[in-house]
């Protein structure tokens, strides 16, 4: 057994990665579907606006998939050093679907990003399109791979042990397992949402300051219709998702409930766990309010408690409380948000809120908090396993002296917190500089120009852009 500070060392530096590399995920996904959209709907209508957001969000979208792959591929090596007996242990079926993403997934955006990037005025706008396009399911595969290697972790299948190992029996029932199912739409919904609140807080910035109206107008339309569709349909997923994960691992439904024992019917607001007493040291509940949520309306059912658990197999309840309320109070400011949204512009009031706009920019991170919440659901209330019913925790660590993970534990963090520092200024200062002006899109010497080539912001909004701070023309 590895020592007590050995295992929390390698968990918490993992778990520190790993948050730090979902940021960028949970953005770049949706980005890229959004750049997908944008530069269709330019070649569809020759609006040149949507040429504008284009060139605006692929910087931003470039700088976040860079952070992501440097990000990525130190978790990669981290299962090979921190947890090397995981990755023995789980390396026959791990490997392969791991593999399959660098193949399949960044291979192809590597491919087609440049050119997405460095190819507008150089290449046709039919093949930009095509490069956006493949970057975009470039993404989504990415995706596809993680989550199904993932949902192996949490419900594995397909599998047999030998000689130590996980090998594989039905790759079918280990790519795709049940959970798998519903995790995977689960996640491309957050990572769509997560872009979205971002695309709209930036949009309602420009709104407040009075610059670019016609572009943030657009992109906050386009934002928050793509919410207005997505959250509730998310709720439906997400309520599938929670309902089969607490029949797989009922400790984790136990720990997010914040119950020790099966008698509350409400539903807890607030809890301060005491592990070692297994009671909470302080509750603060709605009363009946957990049984309604649970589908019964009479308010009379009692939600289970963790003490039906074993103690050595229980999940530590703090991580699975507040992962899944950052999701579940984060889904409650989503949905007022774009209720008030709908309510505005049906008004034909949207453009003039400010008090609304504001809102939206302090909402701009909000997506990514309620992914990182449930990944810590996810991931916390598996424990103690790191293959849930299969392998330990504590059976996969390596064996490494613990000065060690000090030192580089506090070296991914300094380092980690630098690169992040240096992301939002790069955000930061590419919103202050807002986009470029569409006087003379780009085209190629050899290409004729199209109809609206020329074209400049929308008449009726051309005054108000050009007047705008950092809107002239650049020479």
């Amino acid at each position: 057994m590895p020592s007590p500070s050995l295992l929390e060392l390698s968990r918490w530096q993992f778990a520190f990665t790993v948050a730090f590399h979902m940021t960028f995920p949970a953005l770049t996904v949706g980005l890229s579907l959004f750049l997908a959209f944008s530069y269709g709907a330019y070649l569809r209508t020759r609006n040149p606006v949507y040429l504008q957001i284009f060139r605006f969000w692929k910087k931003i979208f470039a700088v976040g998939f860079a952070l992501g792959v440097v990000s990525g591929t130190v978790i990669t090596f981290q299962f090979g050093l921190n947890w090397g007996r995981f990755a023995h242990a789980t390396g026959p079926i791990l490997g392969p679907i791991i593999g399959m993403e660098v193949v399949t997934a960044f291979f192809v955006e590597a491919g087609f990003i440049g050119i997405m990037l460095y190819g507008d005025g150089r290449v046709s706008q039919r093949m930009m399109f095509v490069s956006t396009c493949v970057v975009a399911l470039g993404t989504m595969m990415s995706t596809f791979w993680i989550l199904s290697a993932n949902s192996w972790m949490q419900q594995p299948a397909g599998f047999k042990i030998s000689g130590g190992e996980f090998t594989p029996s039905d790759w079918g029932a280990a790519i795709f397992t049940q959970a798998f199912w519903w995790r995977f739409p689960h996640m491309v919904l957050a990572v769509l949402i997560s872009a979205a609140w971002l695309i709209a807080g930036i949009a309602a910035y420009y709104l407040l300051k009075g610059r670019v109206r016609s572009f943030a107008r657009r992109t906050l339309t386009m934002s928050l219709g793509v919410l207005a569709v997505l959250l509730p349909l998310q709720l439906q997923i997400g309520d599938h998702v929670a309902s089969h994960m607490a029949k797989v691992q009922p400790a984790k439904l136990q720990a997010w409930e914040g119950n020790w024992n099966s008698t509350n019917t409400g539903y807890n607001v607030f809890v301060v766990p005491n592990m070692d007493q297994q009671r909470n040291s302080v509750t603060i509940t709605i009363p009946k309010m957990g049984s309604v949520i649970g589908k019964d309306l009479s308010g009379n059912t009692p939600t289970p408690g963790l003490a039906q658990t074993p103690r050595r197999d229980q999940p530590n309840m703090w991580g699975p409380f507040y992962g899944f309320r950052a999701m579940f109070y984060s889904s409650f400011l989503m949905f007022a948000a774009v209720m008030v949204g709908t309510v505005l512009l049906l008004r034909r009031r949207l453009f003039q809120a400010r008090w609304f706009h504001t809102w939206l920019v302090w909402m701009t991170p909000i997506g990514v908090i309620a992914v990182i919440g449930g990944w810590v659901l996810a991931e916390m209330g598996r424990q103690p396993f790191v293959v849930y019913g299969q392998l330990r925790t504590s059976s996969g660590v390596s064996r490494l002296a613990s000065g060690s993970l000090v030192w580089s534990f506090v070296l991914f963090v300094a380092i980690y917190l630098a690169l992040l520092a240096v992301w939002i200024g790069y955000v930061v200062r590419s919103v202050r500089r807002g986009p470029d002006p569409l006087d003379v899109p780009m085209a190629r010497p050899d290409v004729p120009r199209e109809p609206g080539d020329g074209e400049g912001q929308f008449p009726g909004d051309a005054r108000s852009d050009r007047s705008a701070p950092g809107m002239g023309v650049r020479t």
